[in-house]
């Protein structure tokens, strides 16, 4: 019997995102319910539900549209959940993921498995975005090996390869395994011709996971129809929307969406880059990465750059740059990895010969200067990518010319179908490659990050923040997330090396001549993610190089790993621990920031919190967190801990600020509490002033009668002296620190006074702030 909706349920004012998954399933997730509440969210925002790929740890791979995943405890344990939210008057957002179906496992993806035992005549057939006029379905899953096809066996009526299994289509049975292959709709080559030969399209260059054409109204009705029922029943409050850009028609999805579920929350995964607007969709706003980038660059100072960027050149031997840089790993993405999607680009314009006309598109994506664009509309973007295309490449300026007009049209497939490459080479070609090689400072370097913007000052936060209350004040905002490429208490401390850059450059350059790499780029991002985390347990620094070295494909590679530049630096991880002199300084060093990054995290936190938008909570980050990249960031939480700590600090303990993390938890719980008891409180934006020498490192704004201080940019504050005389001008009504519990009468404040225990504060009116405590 399904749970009806509580008639009180809150809006939406906050919420905590939860990992469930095998190993914290639905039950487990109940059980944090009440400490959830405790905290002071009003959703519990949860990650992909529906049943996903036999052992999945991320639930991104759906294979079944139609049940709840039953290794997190199918449909009862999803309503033993919403018990438990209803008895807190808690609602549920979820993670729903229109773009692919997971297919590494056929036999647990019906629709694929029939797919691949009918092939065209299917009728599933047009569920998947398959190329069918290139031939047979191309499966990538046999071994690098002309021989691999002899391994085939026939096995109760079907094909198997090792752990794979196939299905074998009517009347095609008989004869040896090789035989019976080659009759069947699809063909099983080798993995490494999967990005240059697959004939259908993928999330990104994962193979594994089949792309959906949610355009058909058949496809999302069968696709969306128990989600969607969930929401009507009130059941889900909120939807959190995938990767809509991988789809052919984002725009038309969400419209489509809208009118399904009118009531709920809805969110979309756009990757903004830095100074690009929302389209004008039904939803309500982003997942937080714009909202990221603006946070994560108020606690760097801008200042630094120069210093940063001669450091660079220095220790990589040349001037890097950053457009040059990402222009060519999307080339590099488009051809190599993205290869297959390029041919099927490429036919679409026969008119243009076939090698100029992918050396065409491929430029032209390399060029494209956001994720996509979305015909009509964006049409500045692809004069943009042509000019600069054509710069790059005016050898190809007939072909460019030619692709370009019809990509001018939003009714020709060749558009529709390009903004699904762009938004690929995008994510493959920056985020995944040129994030883990351009090392300059890599707190920067973040999904929805530019890392050649460098810092934001507080008036351009404070316009952004403005815009943002305007536009989209039901957003969502973030500093954490499963895709995160590190958590933002690591991010935080790495922002106090802008503060010294002449030290930071002496430090690092000592390290990496006492512990060489020979990829002096990737070895400075190695020192600064050690100093970021540090202590870290060996084993996860050990996993998280190898994954970020592979992923910048310069000394070595996923394809093909070089074993001794791999052992290298591998080395160079062991000797952090196990060489006495290089294991002390490195503790010494990361010992020194530390407090400064405390002062960091917790300001960032707070303005997270209390900016325009819905704040999120990743799992786990109430606390100090120093994760770094998935899986990193998918770690059991220690959610006895967090409960622990929250009961002292709701029995009137005040932390300090030290390494037990609790003076953060304080913050977050204070300021989802009043945002929950008083969201009136947080109806508006203005900066607050303050007044004085150290103006410029406080960070303050009034939300409607909550008003946020943060402290900015600590060492300089404390080479400076302090705050001195700095003052805040505050409302001439009385207010209460919801951190501190002290009263303010108002005007103009002392920093110092405001400022003494915490480099935080949160102020509200008396009669409100009690809610919070």
């Amino acid at each position: 019997m399904a749970v009806p909706p509580h008639p009180e349920q809150r809006k939406t004012t906050g919420t905590y995102r939860v990992q469930v998954r095998p190993g914290f399933d639905l039950d487990a997730t109940a059980e944090i319910v009440d400490y959830l509440a405790d905290l002071g969210v009003s959703h519990l925002y949860s990650a992909p539900l529906l049943t996903a790929t036999p052992g999945s740890a991320h639930g991104y791979d759906v294979v079944d549209h139609r049940a709840v995943n039953p290794e997190v405890g199918g449909e009862a344990g999803r309503q033993r959940l919403l018990r438990a939210l209803r008895d807190k008057q808690l609602g549920l957002v979820v993670d729903i993921v229109p773009n692919h179906a997971g297919v590494a496992v056929p036999p647990a993806n019906p629709a694929w498995w029939d797919v691949l035992r009918r092939g065209r005549a299917s009728s599933y057939a047009d569920w998947f975005d398959i190329d069918w006029d290139r031939g047979r379905l191309l499966l990538p899953v046999l071994a690098d090996d002309p021989a691999a096809l002899d391994d085939l066996k026939l096995v109760d009526g079907e094909l198997r390869y090792h752990e794979h299994r196939f299905p074998v289509a009517d009347g095609t049975g008989d004869g040896s395994p090789r035989e019976v292959h080659d009759r069947q709709h699809y063909e099983l080559v080798s993995w490494r011709r999967g990005d240059a030969e697959l004939t259908y399209r993928r999330f990104f260059a994962i193979a594994d996971l089949a792309g959906l054409r949610v355009e058909d109204p058949a496809v999302f009705a069968a696709t969306h129809e128990l989600i969607l029922r969930w929401a009507a029943d009130g059941e889900v409050h909120g939807i959190r929307v995938d990767h809509p850009d991988g789809l052919r028609d984002p725009g038309g999805y969400l419209t489509r969406l809208r009118a399904a579920a009118p009531e709920a929350w809805l969110v979309v995964e756009k990757i903004l880059e830095y100074g690009e607007e929302l389209p004008d969709w039904p939803v309500d706003g982003t997942t937080g990465y714009d909202a990221l980038a603006a946070v994560n660059g108020l606690f760097v100072d801008p200042d630094a750059e120069g210093d940063f960027t001669v450091l660079d050149a220095r220790l990589v031997g040349h001037h890097t740059s950053w457009e040059n840089l990402t222009h060519d790993t999307k080339l590099a993405a488009a051809t190599k990895l993205l290869a297959a999607e390029l041919t099927r680009l490429a036919a679409l314009a026969p008119e243009v010969p076939t090698e100029p006309a992918r050396a065409a598109l491929a430029e032209l994506a390399a060029a494209f200067p956001v994720y996509r664009g979305y015909p009509p509309h964006g049409a500045r973007h692809l004069a943009a990518a042509r000019s600069e295309a054509g710069r790059r490449r005016p050898d190809l300026a007939a072909a460019l010319d030619a692709i370009t007009r019809r990509l001018r049209d939003p009714d020709d497939e060749l558009a529709q179908r390009f903004p699904q490459l762009t938004g690929a080479v995008m994510a493959k070609g920056v985020e995944d490659t040129a994030f883990y090689r351009w090392t300059r400072f890599v707190a920067l370097n973040e999904v929805g990050g530019t890392p050649a913007h460098f810092g934001v000052p507080p008036a351009e936060f404070h316009r952004f923040a403005t815009a943002r209350q305007v536009r989209w004040p039901a957003s969502m905002t973030t500093v954490s997330t499963h895709d995160t490429k590190r958590s933002e208490d690591v991010r935080a401390r790495m922002a106090v090396l802008s503060e010294l850059p002449q030290r930071w450059g002496e430090q690092v350059t000592a390290w990496m001549g006492y512990a060489p790499l020979p990829d002096p780029a990737f070895a400075h991002l190695l020192w600064q993610t050690a100093v970021g985390a540090w202590p870290i347990e060996r084993e996860r620094l050990h996993a998280y190089v190898e994954k970020a070295a592979r992923e910048a494909a310069t000394s070595t590679s996923w394809g093909d790993p070089d074993a001794a530049f791999e052992q290298a630096m591998h080395d160079v991880v062991d000797t952090m621990y196990d060489d006495p002199r290089l294991h002390a300084e490195l503790t010494e060093f990361a010992a020194a920031i530390t407090p400064a990054g405390w002062c960091n995290s917790l300001g960032q936190k707070l303005v997270q919190l209390a900016m325009p938008g819905i704040p999120d909570t990743y799992q786990g980050t109430e606390l100090w967190d120093n994760s770094l990249v998935d899986p990193d960031n998918r770690r059991p939480v220690d959610f006895s801990v967090r409960r622990e700590v929250l009961a002292r600090l709701d029995g009137g303990w005040q932390p300090p600020v030290d390494d037990s993390g609790a003076a953060k938890l304080l913050v977050v719980s204070r300021t989802l509490r009043l945002r929950r008891a008083h969201p009136d409180l947080f109806t508006g934006y203005r900066p607050v002033p303050a007044h004085g020498p150290a103006g410029r490192h406080v960070v303050a704004f009034d939300r409607g009668g909550a008003i946020a201080v943060a402290t900015r940019l600590p060492l300089g504050l404390a080479r400076a002296g302090g705050w001195r005389d700095t003052v805040l001008s505050l409302p001439v009504n009385e207010v209460k620190d919801l951190f501190t519990g002290r009263v303010y009468s108002g005007g103009e404040t002392s920093l110092a006074d405001l400022l003494a225990d915490y480099p935080v504060a949160l102020l509200a009116p008396t009669d409100s702030a009690e809610a919070a405590r």
